[in-house]
C-alpha cells in the first residue's frame, strides 16, 4: 500500500478538504491502523479555532478524518462521506490543542468494519502526553 506524502494527497482520499484537511502524512498504515502527523493545530488560520483557541475536544476531527484515510487506503479508493453516530469511553487530556509543541501523533485502530459504517479506536498525543480518546462509530452515507 502507497501512503500519501503530502496533505494534498490526503484530501484526494477523504471527504475534508481546504483548510478542513488536518493531516499532515501518515507515518504507519496497515490492515489494523493508521497513524498520523498533523502541525495544524498550531495554525492561525485552522477553521475550528474559536477566539484564537482550538479546544482539545477539536482532535476528534483530527482522529475521525484518519479513520477515515485509513478506510481509504486499506478500500483502494476514497473514503465516501459519513457521519459521527456514537462516541464511548472519551478522555480528555487537556483544555486546548493550540498551545501544544511539536506535531499531533494521531492514531485510529479499527475495531469493527462494515460496508454502511465503521468502530475505531482513537488516540490524539502531543508534548509527551495523550490529549484525547476513545472510540468512535461512523455511519457512511
Amino acid at each position: 500500500m502507497s501512503l500519501p506524502a503530502t496533505r494534498a494527497a490526503i484530501a484526494r482520499l477523504v471527504p475534508h478538504q481546504g483548510g478542513m484537511c488536518l493531516l499532515d502524512r501518515v507515518t504507519a498504515c496497515d490492515a489494523d491502523g493508521i497513524a498520523c502527523l498533523s502541525a495544524t493545530h498550531r495554525d492561525a488560520s485552522n477553521p475550528l479555532r474559536r477566539d484564537g483557541v482550538l479546544p482539545a475536544v477539536c482532535g476528534l476531527e483530527y482522529a475521525l478524518q484518519a479513520m477515515a484515510l485509513h478506510g481509504a487506503l486499506t478500500d483502494g479508493g476514497p473514503q465516501g462521506v459519513g457521519f459521527l453516530a456514537a462516541l464511548a469511553g472519551v478522555e480528555v487530556g487537556a483544555e486546548r490543542l493550540d498551545d501544544i509543541q511539536g506535531d499531533l501523533a494521531v492514531s485510529a485502530t479499527a475495531l469493527a468494519r462494515e460496508s454502511r459504517g465503521f468502530i475505531y479506536g482513537f488516540a490524539v498525543e502531543g508534548g509527551g502526553r495523550r490529549l484525547l480518546a476513545g472510540r468512535a462509530t461512523v455511519v457512511l452515507a
